[in-house]
């Protein structure tokens, strides 16, 4: 049997990796789960995916908010309660919009800094069509919420893929879907590389630089 396919890497192109990296590592500790590559490619608008951090609490969640915002994040969805939880959105000085979300409603301890899952959400026009193409490169669905909703097996990978209507994605971080150019945004797979059919593309994952 082989491995099941699956996100490596996730890469962000910003114009400027060193003050990119400068913030990922100050607003959310986050250092080999991001890479960061240098790129000037023409982007207006929503680029068409978000990342998630999912977290314990609603401390939490207010105190890398705060940390993006100290660090130079805008806000686009204060932190609040909702249906399923407590969260809010922030846009960091790269342009991506990062949703950082508990489903608890609240508190059990100190805030910590503690990241349980990042889920890279994609920004698809037919959720059904793009699961069968992922499907056929070799992920596994771990949840699907018929054409709404699909969230892939992660297994061993540091990075979960979901998929989500474009539209329904933009409303949710409070952005309007329109957006053209790059996505800005490469992902590095356990499989050959490829291009989905909304452009998102996949590389051949490099392994991680030694210290």
């Amino acid at each position: 049997m082989t491995d099941m396919a699956s996100i490596e890497t996730v890469t962000l192109e910003v114009a400027d990796p060193t003050a990119a990296r400068r913030f990922y590592t100050t607003a959310f500790g986050l250092d080999t789960q991001v890479r960061l590559r240098a790129s000037e490619a023409p982007t207006t608008g929503f680029r068409g995916f978000t990342l998630a951090l999912t977290v314990s609490q609603p401390a939490t969640v207010n105190g890398l908010v705060d940390a993006a915002l100290d660090a130079g994040a805008t806000s686009l969805k204060p932190a609040a309660k909702s249906l399923w939880g407590y969260g809010g959105v922030v846009q960091a000085p790269d342009g991506a919009i990062w949703k950082i979300a508990t489903s608890a409603k609240k508190d059990t301890g100190p805030a910590t800094r503690e990241i349980d899952e990042i889920v890279l959400l994609l920004g698809v026009a037919d959720v059904a069509a793009s699961k069968r193409f992922y499907v056929a490169q070799g992920l596994a669905v771990g949840k699907s919420f018929g054409s709404k909703y699909v969230e892939f097996a992660a297994g061993t990978s540091p990075v979960k893929l979901a998929l989500y209507k474009r539209r329904a994605l933009a409303k949710d971080v409070g952005v309007s879907p329109d957006g053209t150019g790059s996505h800005r945004l490469v992902i590095g797979g356990t499989a050959e590389p490829f291009t989905d059919p909304d452009g998102f593309a996949w590389e051949a994952a490099a392994p991680a630089p030694t210290p």
